[in-house]
């Protein structure tokens, strides 16, 4: 489930210190609009041959993927060195959104959402079949979003609150119940997934609200040639993870 919104923020919001405040229902994405354009997504998804690590940890994941030639694992390699946990905390109170927020959800409709099947629960979004994508594109960005994973989950492993924060339609930061699941670290929350673990596993406990603070730049070009590639810079519950 997603408390959803987007916003216009040109000051310090996304800073370290305030990167863990907890929003109402009503505000909960924010988002500094930038040059370039893309669609912001939420999404769901997963599947090869399932195994566990070495190390009897009990953690599982693939061998039978492609290797990362920047680190030599394998995509969602079980082998990979998983994340120290933190504990960050309980959630904060709520606290209103900067001034100049671009509201994309105000708890009552998805009008700045593109058509989708996910639909409204008690001013939430609850995640269904398909993504949710909004209305306009943007470049770079400040993002705010929550999310919960249910805390009687019954079902395959792999949809333990699985879902994920698409940047550009290329980029997904992971959304899952990592607090207790042995998932790949690729996979884990706040992974970009199938690339890079998370610097922690900042996870709370499922039925208890989760937030990313995510600070994206994209890539900027001339003549067809890349100059700037993209960056991200992740918090999870206020934890940098990336």
């Amino acid at each position: 489930m997603l408390r959803l919104a987007l916003a216009r923020s040109g000051g310090d919001d996304m800073q370290p210190n305030n990167a863990n405040r907890a929003m109402n229902p009503k505000s909960l994405i924010y988002l500094l609009i930038g040059a370039g354009l893309s669609v912001l997504g939420l999404g769901r998804g997963h599947s090869a041959e399932l195994v566990f690590a070495k190390d009897g940890s009990g953690v599982y994941g693939y061998k039978d993927t492609p290797i990362l030639p920047w680190c030599g694992y394998h995509v969602h390699d079980p082998d990979r060195p998983a994340p120290p946990r933190v504990d960050p905390g309980p959630p904060l109170p709520p606290t209103p959104p900067p001034s100049d927020a671009l509201v994309l959800f105000d708890g009552r409709d998805l009008s700045k959402w593109q058509p989708t099947a996910w639909k409204l629960v008690d001013d939430c979004v609850e995640a269904t079949d398909g993504d949710l994508v909004t209305q306009d594109s943007f470049g770079s960005f400040q993002l705010h979003v929550e999310w919960l994973a249910p805390a009687n989950f019954q079902g395959p492993w792999y949809n333990r609150g699985n879902n994920g924060v698409f940047l550009h339609g290329l980029y997904e930061i992971q959304i899952f119940d990592s607090f207790n699941e042995k998932i790949y670290p690729d996979g884990q929350a706040a992974a970009i997934y199938g690339q890079t673990p998370p610097l922690v596993n900042a996870c709370r406990p499922p039925g208890q609200w989760q937030s990313f603070d995510i600070i994206f730049l994209a890539p900027e070009f001339q003549d067809s040639k890349l100059v700037w590639p993209a960056r991200v810079t992740v918090f999870h519950n206020g934890v940098l993870v990336h």
